[in-house]
C-alpha cells in the first residue's frame, strides 16, 4: 500500500510516519519537497507516487497570524485539500483530513458533536471549513476534528510551556478555555486503526466527518499546572510553580483573532464506529514528558 503523506514537518505528520510504515510504502512530503502555492508540483508527486491513500496532515494553524495572512491560509487550508480530493476522486482512493474544534463558535454549554452546525470566526477557522466542503463532495473521505495537539515534535502548547518555565518567573493563563487536548499518539494509533479497516474490509463503508481527542477535558490552567507540575517531578529545570500562575479570564486576554472558549468535542462517533478505547489526556501528558525530559536530561 503506498500512502502519501503531506505535512512531513508537522507535529501530527511525525508521529503518523512513524506509525504507518507498518501498513505500507509512506511517502511524507513538506514544505521542503514542495511549493504550497504550486499544484503542479502536488500533481507531479501524486502521479509518481500513484498513491492508495491520501493523508493531509499538512496546515497553516497561525490562528493570529492568519487574519493577516488570509491569502496563504486560504491556499493551504483550503485550496491545497480541494486539489487532494480532485486527485483522490481521479484515483478512486480515500482521503484522510485533519479539521479543527474552531469550525464551532464555542458558544454551546455541552459538548460539540458532528451534528452540530460550524460557525467559524476567525480567518483561520473559516479557511479550515472551507476545506471541509470540499473534502465533503467526495464521497471516500474522512475528515477528523481534533483539538489542542500536543506532542514531542514540533510546536505545541506542552512544549511551549517547558520553554517559559527555564526563562520566567511567572506565567498569565486565560482560565476559562474548555479545552479537550489531544496528543500526536492518540492521533497516529486512531489513523493507524482507520488505515487497518481501509485495508482489511474491502467494503468499507464509514466515510464521513468524525472528531478525535484524547479522553477527558479539561480548562487551560489545569492543563498547565499538570505540565509544570510532572516536568518539576522529572527534574525539569523551573523558575516557577503552579502558585505562580495568574490567572485571567478570556476577555483580559487581547488576540487578534476570535477565540472559542469551548472547544469540547465529543467523541462518542469514532469510538463506536472503530471500536476505539482513548487514552486519558493526563497519561499522555506524562508520556510526552518522560519522551521530551529524558531526552533533554540525557
Amino acid at each position: 500500500m503506498n500512502i502519501f503523506l503531506l505535512g512531513k514537518n508537522g507535529q501530527v505528520a511525525f508521529e503518523l510516519n512513524k506509525k504507518l510504515v507498518s501498513h505500507g510504502n509512506v511517502v511524507s512530503i513538506g514544505q521542503k519537497e514542495l511549493n504550497y502555492n504550486k499544484n503542479q508540483s502536488l500533481a507531479k508527486w501524486i502521479d509518481i507516487l500513484h498513491p492508495d491513500l491520501i493523508i493531509n496532515a499538512a496546515a497553516y494553524t497561525q490562528v493570529d497570524k492568519a487574519e493577516q495572512e488570509s491569502k496563504l491560509a486560504y491556499q493551504i487550508n483550503a485550496a491545497i485539500p480541494e486539489f487532494l480530493t480532485e486527485k483522490a476522486y481521479e484515483l478512486n482512493i480515500p482521503i484522510i483530513h485533519f479539521s479543527t474544534d474552531y469550525v464551532f463558535d464555542g458558544f454551546k454549554n455541552g459538548l460539540y458533536t458532528e451534528e452540530d452546525k460550524p460557525n467559524p470566526q476567525s480567518v483561520y477557522a473559516k479557511t479550515k471549513w472551507c476545506g471541509e466542503e470540499a473534502i465533503r463532495k467526495y464521497q471516500k473521505h474522512i475528515i477528523l476534528r481534533t483539538s489542542r495537539v500536543f506532542g514531542s515534535h514540533g510546536h505545541n502548547f506542552l512544549k511551549t510551556i517547558l520553554k517559559h518555565i527555564q526563562k520566567k518567573d511567572s506565567l498569565t493563563i486565560v482560565a476559562d478555555y474548555k479545552i479537550k487536548p489531544t496528543s500526536t499518539m492518540t492521533l497516529a494509533n486512531t489513523i493507524s486503526k482507520i488505515t487497518e479497516s481501509l485495508i482489511n474490509d474491502s467494503s468499507f463503508n464509514n466515510f464521513g466527518t468524525y472528531h478525535i481527542t484524547s479522553e477527558g477535558e479539561t480548562d487551560l490552567y489545569e492543563f498547565t499546572s499538570l505540565i509544570i507540575n510532572e516536568a518539576i517531578q522529572l527534574g525539569f529545570p523551573s523558575m516557577i510553580k503552579t502558585s505562580d500562575i495568574k490567572l485571567i479570564s478570556r476577555f483580559e486576554y487581547f488576540s487578534e483573532a476570535v477565540r472559542p472558549f469551548n472547544l469540547r468535542l465529543s467523541c462518542e462517533k469514532i469510538k463506536k464506529t472503530f471500536f476505539l478505547e482513548l487514552p486519558f489526556w493526563q497519561d499522555e501528558i506524562k508520556k510526552t514528558l518522560r519522551s521530551l525530559i529524558n531526552n533533554h536530561v540525557n
